[in-house]
């Protein structure tokens, strides 16, 4: 799930603007500008962004240091204490669906939003 999300190019963009409290971020999805032509006008999000959480600030942590080359291995630790402090049932290190992992994480992020 970890190493899927830091190849998304657009999760990327915004964690990196997400990290400058006070920036305006445009969002528009491809997808629907293509499906626009045919039906309606699909306008782009504004979205003003705050201060980011400890929660968005790791996982900000954990794609840049995905994105270095020089890294070699990463491993997630301050993401997954941050994960744990939203979502105690990740405590433990007991083996947990990774559906679950995803929706924590991004249910996390978007409440400190």
């Amino acid at each position: 799930v970890l190493q899927n999300l830091s190849q998304t190019p657009v999760l990327r963009e915004l964690l990196k603007e997400a990290k400058m409290p006070g920036t305006t971020v445009k969002i528009e999805s491809p997808e629907l500008c293509m499906l626009c032509c045919f039906s309606f006008k699909q306008e782009p999000q504004l979205i003003k962004l705050e201060q980011p959480g400890p929660l968005t600030l790791a996982m900000h942590q954990f794609v840049t240091e995905m994105q270095e080359t020089k890294k070699g291995v990463v491993t997630p630790k301050e993401l997954f204490a941050q994960v744990c402090k939203k979502a105690i049932r990740f405590k433990g290190y007991q083996q947990q669906d990774s559906h679950e992992l995803l929706r924590y994480l991004l249910d996390g992020m978007r409440a400190e939003e």
